[in-house]
């Protein structure tokens, strides 16, 4: 039997108009699967999905770099990533104030602050670069994991050590007489080999996940700074979103803020004694304060860099007092 022309244009156009609704969006990630980053993006991407809108998650910069990722959220063709901030400070100066060294003491103080309204407004100020940021994710604090013990600062001079391509990070390791390297994560491995560098400024959570202990298996828990990561979407993707639908996604996302610092503060210790268990790695916890007499050397640099900073550092202060 033959189905009449109209029959058929009509079922057509709704398979059409069907095919267009739904669609495959994707959540890039910089790090690996068991990181805090990628499990918040697995976290958000099954919360998310709908009938219409499936969301799958690309671990390990499968979809490239963090500014070949940030690009495509810019043109649309990337709906969502979580990128470490360290990026985003070198787009706009506020973000420094994230990395001021010893500014907070644990990853609670820096899960607090990130429910300031300076940190907020951080996050708001991406939407003139066509990313609408929605919140923070941290891995814990930042230590070194080096080839040789570092107690003390004097261990670190003459040292190189893989940092976060950023100019406060640059700035805090020559303050400590080091030299900061930047190298892209699978390239960490192969250097240490090789000796091109001594040490890497790092969280606990990633030295489980590439293994860097194989290489490097003194950890000092210098605990200098925190290491937020941000969650992004593509303006383009999120300007065609119904004020219900961002709503949605703007709460799964402040509650998944929440999960992922109980989560990691929960497993940090954990993580710390997994590796102390592994045969030939050695967790020093070392006296930080000849390391925190060097932080305003650091903080004097870049505290003006923004009036935003200032705005962010004194909100911290009062968020944290909070907590008490």
């Amino acid at each position: 039997m033959k189905l009449p022309k109209l029959l058929i244009a009509t079922c057509t156009a709704i398979a059409m108009g069907t095919a267009a609704m739904s669609a495959d969006l994707r959540f890039s990630a910089p790090t690996p699967a068991n990181h805090i980053f990628t499990r918040m993006a697995d976290k958000l991407a099954g919360e998310l999905s709908t009938d219409g809108d499936t969301i799958k998650v690309f671990p390990s910069n499968q979809l490239g770099d963090v500014p070949t990722v940030l690009s495509m959220l810019q043109t649309g063709s990337a709906e969502f990533t979580i990128v470490p901030v360290g990026t985003l400070a070198q787009r706009d100066p506020a973000f420094f104030g994230w990395f001021l060294p010893y500014q907070f003491k644990s990853l609670a103080e820096a899960g607090a602050a990130a429910k300031t309204a300076p940190a907020k407004e951080m996050l708001a100020r991406l939407s003139d670069q066509g990313l609408i940021g929605l919140g923070y994710v941290f891995p814990g604090q930042r230590h070194v994991i080096s080839r040789e013990p570092i107690l003390t600062p004097e261990d670190v001079q003459g040292m190189r050590v893989r940092a976060y391509p950023n100019d406060i990070f640059r700035a805090w390791w020559a303050e400590l007489g080091g030299a900061a390297t930047a190298l892209p994560n699978p390239e960490i491995m192969p250097s240490l080999v090789t000796g091109v560098i001594d040490a890497v400024d790092t969280d606990i959570d990633i030295v489980l996940g590439l293994g860097m202990y194989t290489q490097a298996p003194h950890l000092s828990l210098t605990n200098h700074m925190a290491f937020p990561g941000a969650v992004l979407v593509s303006r383009r993707w999120w300007d065609a979103q119904s004020a219900e639908r961002q709503e949605q996604i703007r709460t799964a996302v402040s509650a998944a803020e929440d999960w992922a610092v109980a989560d990691m503060i929960e497993n940090e210790e954990k993580l710390l004694e997994e590796l102390a268990a592994i045969d030939g790695a050695e967790v020093h916890k070392i006296d930080t304060a000849p390391f925190e007499a060097h932080a305003k050397a650091v903080t004097d640099q870049f505290i003006d860099a923004d009036p935003l900073i200032v705005e962010f550092v004194e909100a911290s202060k009062k968020a944290i007092a909070e907590m008490q």
